[in-house]
Parts: C-alpha cells; structure tokens; sequence
C-alpha cells in the first residue's frame, strides 16, 4: 500500500508543478512588452521619444529642448 500513498503524492506534486508552469506562462514578459509599448501614445516632434501622457511630453520637451518653441498641443497642459 505504500507505492499507492506514493504515486498519489506524486501525482499531485505533478499536478502542481502543470498549473505553476501554465501560470507562468499567462504572465509572459512579450506581453507586458507589447502593452507598454502601447502606452506610448506621444511622440517628441524634435527627438522622436516617445512618452505615456502629455504632462510627460512637456516635461522632457522643456527640459531637452528649451530653445524650441514648444509644439502648440502642449501649450495648454499643466503641469
């Protein structure tokens, strides 16, 4: 009886290991990638940096770029 209790314990250790490897593999690293790519919806019109949001855009546009004149979609965000 005690191969029996064995291939049990086995079988669920298996078990186990299946679903860790099946969650690993939802949380892939090309995913997360992809979707911070996504997020950087702004584009500098002099350096081609992309930014997630505007107030970011007229940080790194003033600070990188001050003798440019600032691009007129950024003229109203507020920091």
């Amino acid at each position: 009886m005690a191969r029996g209790q064995q291939k049990l314990q086995s079988q669920q250790k298996a078990a186990e290991k299946q679903a860790k490897m099946k969650k690993q593999q939802g949380h892939n690293a090309n995913d997360q990638r992809k979707a911070a790519q996504a997020a950087l919806v702004h584009v500098c019109a002099v350096c081609k940096a992309q930014m997630p949001d505007p107030k970011t855009y007229k940080q790194h546009f003033q600070n990188k770029h001050p003798k440019n004149e600032l691009p007129s979609d950024l003229k109203d965000v507020a920091l």
